[in-house]
């Protein structure tokens, strides 16, 4: 080969060399998977807490309607405590009520009618006889008084009272039926009723149930927070019945006032 030849060779061999280590060199590297995920990762983030701030906000719903049901059922319980409480208390007053007329029942049961001074001939003296010459008179008494005694029946009790003192005003019983209707009313707590037929009874001079009728009057007063007036009948059935059982209840009843 020639010394010329060689020369453009060689440069060409240099030249095809360089063009190969160009060509074999690695290119750089980027990480495309890294940056995928970076922008991938940030709506997943973001759903992620969208979702639990929704779980966070249907729970503390769930625990408010809860607390508003527990509130209700609450109140429904206090308001059924105090209409038990209410009732209770009715009861009692009434089983009260009912104690009391037992006991003045029991305290003329074996009474027997007795002819009883009309207010106009009070200064006269009490009428004789033992019962009303009218039959039907003495069984409308009786009926009434049965309707107690018997039956139990004080609605009904009231009534026939009632309408027998409007039948028979100026009857020997009178004054022992006001005295009823006196009692009945108490029971009630119809104290205004009550009170008028207790005065009625004091109005019969000669009555037996006067002095009842006067403390029975100091009672009404004193239940309705008279102390005054409730003294002043006290104070008369002491007076005027000294040696009775009904003035040392008075009396004692004064000593409490």
């Amino acid at each position: 080969m020639k010394y010329s030849n060689l020369k453009r060779i060689i440069p060409l061999t240099l030249l095809a060399s360089a063009a190969t280590l160009v060509v074999a060199a690695p290119a750089p590297v980027t990480d495309l998977n890294a940056s995928s995920n970076s922008t991938s990762s940030a709506p997943a983030s973001s759903a992620s807490i969208e979702r639990l701030e929704r779980l966070i906000k249907s729970r503390n719903q769930i625990q408010l309607q809860l607390q508003q049901q527990l509130d209700g059922l609450s109140q429904e319980l206090s308001e059924m405590r105090g209409t038990v409480e209410r009732n209770s208390y009715e009861l009692d007053q009434m089983l009260e009520r009912q104690r009391q007329l037992y006991i003045e029942i029991d305290n003329i049961r074996t009474a027997k009618p007795t002819v009883e001074a009309k207010p106009e001939a009070a200064e006269g003296g009490s009428t004789e006889g033992a019962y009303a010459a009218d039959t039907n008179e003495n069984a409308a008494y009786q009926n009434a008084v049965d309707l107690i005694l018997k039956e139990k029946n004080y609605a009904g009790a009231t009534k026939a009272f009632q309408e027998f003192v409007t039948a028979y005003p100026d009857s020997v019983y009178s004054s022992n039926a006001h005295y009823w209707l006196g009692q009945l009313y108490f029971a009630q707590k119809n104290d205004v009723e009550a009170a008028k037929s207790f005065a009625k009874v004091v109005s019969y001079a000669d009555s037996n149930k006067r002095a009842d009728a006067l403390l029975k009057l100091g009672e009404v007063a004193k239940r309705n927070n008279n102390n005054a007036a409730a003294k002043k009948y006290y104070q008369k059935v002491v007076n005027e019945y000294p040696d009775s059982t009904t003035a040392k209840t008075a009396a004692s009843k004064l000593e409490s006032l």
